[in-house]
């Protein structure tokens, strides 16, 4: 497969993208302390500690390991540290990853340290095009690895009694004005969507294909949190006639009647911050695909087709508020004029299922399974959010979760028949 292998800037090495990469997913950790790293506080949320070895079994397993006289640091923890690769053996089951006291985070902070230290003498060295490919993808997966980093220790934190802030410094953008909402006219008729060919895609992301895109529009911005206050108290969790079958049977038996976060009386939410009050103007947040689904029912509309939104993608900039900025939560809109937040604060759920592309072949070896193998039962979602790193994101990037998700930071774009 012709997959560009380079995450790198024009002014640095493989071995210095590495290191640059790596060094920010410790940075990430800083603020917390080692009894934060090891809580999982339900079975989607993985520890932090678990992030930080997981990542580096990554490189160990797919890297190092090529050379057959390569013998593991800890042979133990590949088995630990597996995620779901079942064509390189067993796992430690995903729902207890929280019950692994040992290794300590200072074990495992060490054995990243072993780790990279090899990983870097073989990039020193001249790396064949394969062996940079996967170092690229297992970079991409740390990156991912980030975003889940935050939006899992959010989900723990959130839990504890004294909500505790991540960072209680994080700052916030207020913005005086609504931004109305208003609809652009997409292309139609025959377009491309995937992968370009140009720096580094997944598999998913491929190939690059035709689709047919009917007469349209696509919301200006994000639905924010005053709108979607409206709908709650407009009895929105209360109308079974907005909600696919399943979403309405997830909403009664876990008994929902607002976003993930919001407290009962709809005017603060928890954030990496603590607890604040809910900026109206912000865009919702924290919101499942039949929640997305049912509100864009309610407003007599519908959420975009991933086609849809790429085609409108792909003419904006890839910019916004995204992890590197370091507000670590949505904000409301910057401007008043043209498309905005396609990229950053929010993933956008999209109506389309993730499923191949037609043609899709995946990746070779034990790596078909990092993308491949959950092509059932989720659904696609686009553009990025406040968690994930800028780099690590573009109009061909397609993000997917089951449709009762809501912990990362999931957002609505509305759009409509035209």
């Amino acid at each position: 497969m012709a997959i560009a292998a380079s995450v790198r800037t024009t002014e640095e090495s493989l071995a210095e993208c590495c290191q640059r990469i790596r060094s920010r997913t410790l940075s990430l950790c800083a603020p917390l302390a080692p009894e934060d790293t090891v809580v999982q506080s339900m079975p989607e949320v993985s520890p932090t500690k678990w992030h930080l070895a997981h990542t580096t079994w990554f490189f160990e397993r797919f890297v190092l390991a090529r050379d057959p006289a390569y013998r593991p640091v800890h042979p133990d923890w590949l088995y630990l540290f597996n995620s779901y690769y079942q064509s390189v053996g067993p796992m430690h089951a995903r729902g207890e990853r929280g019950l692994l006291s040992r290794p300590t985070l200072a074990e495992v902070l060490d054995y990243r340290a072993r780790i990279d230290e090899r990983l870097l003498a073989v990039l020193t060295r001249d790396a064949d095009a394969e062996t940079a490919f996967v170092v690229s993808l297992g970079l991409q997966h740390e990156q991912q690895h980030q975003e889940l980093l935050l939006t899992d220790i959010k989900h723990v934190f959130s839990v504890n009694p004294l909500e505790p802030a991540y960072l209680d410094t994080l700052p916030v953008l207020h913005c005086a004005e609504p931004v109305p909402l208003a609809f652009v006219a997409g292309r139609e008729g025959i377009a491309e969507i995937g992968h370009a060919g140009a720096g580094f895609a997944f598999d998913n992301e491929t190939p690059r294909h035709r689709v047919l895109l009917h007469p349209h529009a696509v919301a200006s911005r994000p639905i924010n949190n005053g709108e979607y206050r409206d709908f709650i108290r407009n009895g929105g969790y209360r109308q079974p006639a907005l909600w696919l079958t399943e979403g309405w049977d997830v909403v009664q038996q876990r008994g929902w009647a607002r976003p993930l976060y919001w407290s009962e009386d709809l005017d603060s939410a928890f954030t990496l911050g603590g607890r604040r009050a809910l900026d109206p103007l912000a865009p919702v947040c924290h919101v499942s695909f039949f929640e997305a689904d049912a509100f864009a029912r309610g407003a007599g509309m519908r959420l975009p087709t991933e086609a849809e939104w790429e085609n409108i993608a792909a003419e904006s900039p890839c910019a916004g508020n995204l992890q590197d900025s370091g507000y670590l939560e949505p904000q409301p809109p910057p401007s008043a004029t043209g498309v905005q937040q396609l990229y950053g604060d929010v993933w956008e759920w999209t109506s389309s299922p993730y499923v191949g592309y037609p043609g899709f072949r995946a990746l070779g070896g034990s790596l078909g399974e990092y993308n491949a193998k959950f092509m059932c039962g989720q659904w696609v979602l686009r553009g990025g959010s406040c968690a994930t790193p800028a780099e690590h994101i573009r109009a061909s990037y397609r993000n997917f979760f089951h449709p009762a998700d809501r912990w990362q930071f999931s957002g609505i774009r509305l759009a409509r028949d035209a």
